[in-house]
């Protein structure tokens, strides 16, 4: 190995165990001990998920996806991101998911920008494999608003998986990343791969799949998995692999969950993996914005539906970000959710949603009123 992985692995061995708190129930307060972060005191952490089957969980159970600060919907100034990311650590968040993909390294040179002067053992950082920058005068047209000047190419091989990590590292400017997903190596992506999905998975089987494990027993890397917005690659890689934690977007929602219960958690479950809820809240449309994912596309049945949980939720006194955010949260597989946040008060607002008690009663009128599964795990009281 080359210094800057001779680095990494000494970092990675030498790094204490993780100690993470039992599994609790959301309350007002809570008790723990102050931490200090920067010369001020902070928040204690967030309750957190305990590692189950000796396979690596996120510190805490809310954390800040990487989106909106790559500038995903919209522009935001490197001001704005910081006192984002600053506003989400100080109310107790400890886990941060970017990628390569979001702002074309905009997200990650932003995360970095706050994550480089803390502990790396004060906090959880995953970022993603599959795509490979280059710099350019012209960048892609892509969805991102005013992004770095990069152009991408996919490659999920092992080589590309190594250099992917390194330049992310590049990118971030900290000792050691936590977490890797294959990132968007699904059918819904298969006009941007260029081919079937299904020749890039033959791909990162032979290549990014076995690299991630030998990185993972090597001690560069405490887990990794498939971050995509389809389950059929991450339950293909429980059949073929070894994988730790899936990144699971736009597929477990208050709105919208069934076939995620039914059909995918079970059988991550079942591999002893965990899962990473992102989009919780439907990229805003659980919090009150008409935007509904990320085809900017509303389907016909959802403002009805929204609209009927949002009464039950009022009747409650329960705003529905808070519900949303505990409800995804909420099954035994789901390690983490990870909403995103544009500013400080959204930051703030996530955290204060994981913290409120909501009474068995609203869940058990959304039950009745079938808005949600019948089995659905709800948080408890």
């Amino acid at each position: 190995m080359n210094a800057r992985r001779c680095f990494l692995a000494a970092a990675a061995l030498g790094t204490a165990a993780v100690v993470l708190a039992p599994r609790m129930a959301r309350a007002q307060g809570g008790p723990g001990s102050v931490m200090r972060t920067r010369g001020e005191l902070r928040s204690p952490p967030l309750p957190a998920a305990a590692a189950r089957g000796g396979r690596y969980r996120p510190p805490t159970r809310l954390g800040l996806g990487g989106v909106a600060i790559g500038n995903g919907f919209a522009p935001a100034s490197d001001a704005q991101c910081q006192d984002t990311l600053q506003a989400a650590y100080d109310s107790g968040a400890r886990y941060f998911d970017t990628s390569p993909w979001y702002g074309l390294g905009l997200s990650e040179r932003r995360f970095g920008r706050f994550l480089h002067t803390l502990d790396p053992d004060d906090y959880a950082i995953s970022t993603k494999v599959g795509r490979l920058l280059t710099a350019t005068d012209d960048p892609p047209q892509t969805q991102w608003q005013d992004p770095a000047p990069f152009d991408y190419t996919y490659d999920y091989s092992a080589a590309a998986t190594r250099r992917s990590i390194e330049d992310s590292l590049q990118r971030l400017g900290i000792p050691r990343i936590d977490v890797v997903f294959i990132h968007d190596l699904s059918p819904d992506n298969e006009q941007d791969l260029g081919m079937p999905w299904e020749q890039r998975f033959a791909e990162a089987a032979k290549g990014a799949m076995p690299e991630l494990t030998k990185m993972r027993e090597e001690g560069l890397i405490k887990a990794w998995g498939f971050g995509v917005n389809r389950p059929e690659p991450a339950l293909r890689a429980i059949e073929e692999a070894d994988p730790d934690i899936f990144l699971l977007a736009c597929q477990y929602s208050l709105l919208d969950h069934a076939q995620a219960l039914h059909e995918t958690f079970p059988k991550i479950a079942a591999h002893g993996a965990s899962v990473v809820v992102g989009s919780p809240l439907l990229a805003g449309y659980l919090a009150g914005r008409e935007r509904y994912l990320y085809d900017g596309t509303i389907p016909d049945w959802a403002p009805d539906k929204r609209a009927r949980v949002a009464a039950i939720a009022d009747a409650h006194g329960i705003d529905l970000r808070t519900a949303a955010l505990q409800f995804a949260a909420a099954p035994e597989v789901v390690s983490a959710v990870i909403p995103g946040a544009r500013t400080a008060e959204q930051a703030r607002q996530n955290a204060r949603s994981m913290r409120v008690r909501i009474p068995g009663d609203f869940w058990a009128e959304l039950k009745v009123e079938q808005l949600i599964e019948a089995d659905a795990p709800v948080p408890a009281v």
